[in-house]
């Protein structure tokens, strides 16, 4: 009887909540296959999506000119791929540098390019510009933008090319000119953020044997300060991590308080407010304390932070909301479903705004601990029970009312 309850469960959970178990990245490409379908080649002068580039429905906005000597320099990586020829008619390398995300996208496009006209290689005719060669605020200058041909310069083919670079991926495309194509994507930070709900590498726990420790060192069977409902704070078991990714760099919100306490977390993750007159360093009043998504948290809330040991925590004012990119991103789950993060009472999940639910759907995994002691081995990435939900919901519920930047993205 256990086996058959315990796939009613699960199917229960993944129809109510599956966009929550997606972790800190974009949707996996689980769900239904897409059947093949004839491509229609670009219209000269066509643009896809048909809004413009800079816009959210596109590449989004221009971010700022990236040189060799910016901090932001770091963000751009080099394409060495085989199959791509640069121009690199400066001599430098700079054609060869861009975002994660653009790099992507051009190695996915030279495999479709290789696919549909053996012995036709990709061409990048124009890749990052240092130089100052395009418009004002071109992406080209973040490494976010990128003009294109085939290596064997046939105009015929351009207008498929551009159709080829919609479908590998490429936020904006467009059939610019008769000599080439022009591609762009978002910048690495905005996807980042449309995410789940995760906390970066840098931020720290409170370990029930006392001390603090990094996110990022922490491990499944420790007990970290959690809170158990009301203002009260318990020791909680780590079961598992739903996401789990030392590199990545994300966008976090950053909750700055009143007390001195700061959290970082993505804008999908759920963070316990209270609203109106909450005086600073008071308990916080029975039911007066809901989740709201992180990017809708605001100065003048109260936030429930802890003096670091059990008993009852206490409210600070929100002085502050910001944003940081920063390295890592984690995704623990505890016992409660709660945690105290860098001093600040979080949730443990994220993307739909209702903590009582989401915490139902992880009951089948806190089941099987209880009865194994363990969730499964898990290391890098998302956690197999999140898949499995993920993959339930993408055979069960067509996402509704979930936070904007948290539902799965498809990133072919």
């Amino acid at each position: 009887m256990l086996l058959p309850t315990l796939v009613t469960c699960l199917a229960g959970c993944a129809f109510l909540l599956s966009p929550v178990s997606e972790g800190c990245g974009p949707g996996r490409g689980y769900g239904k296959r897409r059947s093949p379908r004839k491509l229609a080649p670009l219209a000269y002068k066509q643009f896809s999506p048909n809004v413009a580039e800079k816009t959210l429905g596109a590449s989004g906005r221009y971010e700022g000119k990236i040189t060799r000597n910016s901090e932001r320099f770091k963000e751009l990586t080099p394409n060495y791929n085989p199959d791509i020829i640069f121009k690199d008619e400066e001599n430098t390398g700079a054609d060869r540098m861009m975002t994660q995300r653009c790099k992507d996208k051009l190695n996915s496009l030279a495999i479709s390019v290789m696919n549909l006209w053996p012995g036709v290689r990709l061409r990048v005719t124009e890749g990052w510009d240092e130089d100052g060669h395009h418009s004002e605020e071109s992406l080209h200058y973040e490494g976010r933008a990128v003009d294109i041909t085939t290596s064997d310069r046939d105009r015929n083919k351009y207008a498929m090319l551009a159709r080829l670079a919609v479908e590998a991926g490429f936020d904006w495309v467009y059939y610019e000119s008769k000599a080439h194509i022009h591609c762009s994507v978002k910048s690495d930070h905005s996807v980042a953020a449309k995410s789940g709900g995760c906390f970066p590498g840098e931020s720290s726990v409170r370990l029930e044997g006392g001390g603090q420790k990094s996110i990022s060192d922490l491990r499944p069977g420790e007990r970290i300060l959690a809170s158990a409902g009301g203002g009260e704070l318990v020791y909680s078991e780590v079961l598992a991590f739903l996401d789990r990714d030392p590199v990545t760099w994300k966008l976090f919100y950053s909750l700055q308080t009143k007390a001195g306490a700061r959290l970082l977390l993505t804008a999908a993750h759920l963070v316990y407010v209270t609203e109106g007159n909450c005086s600073e360093g008071m308990t916080p009043a029975q039911g007066a304390l809901r989740t709201v998504y992180a990017s809708d948290a605001r100065p003048g809330q109260c936030v429930l932070v802890s003096q670091g040991k059990v008993g009852q925590g206490h409210l600070s004012r929100i002085t502050r909301v910001s944003m940081r990119v920063s390295r890592g991103a984690f995704a623990p789950l505890t016992q409660q479903g709660t945690l105290v993060v860098d001093g600040v009472v979080a949730s443990c999940y994220a993307v739909l705004d209702q903590h009582s639910l989401a915490h139902w759907a992880f009951s089948p995994l806190r089941l099987i601990h209880s009865w194994t002691g363990s969730t499964g081995s898990h290391t890098d990435g998302v956690h197999w029970y999140a898949r499995l939900l993920h993959w339930l919901g993408g055979l069960l519920l067509d996402s509704g009312r979930l936070h904007p930047l948290g539902v799965a993205q498809d990133d072919r």
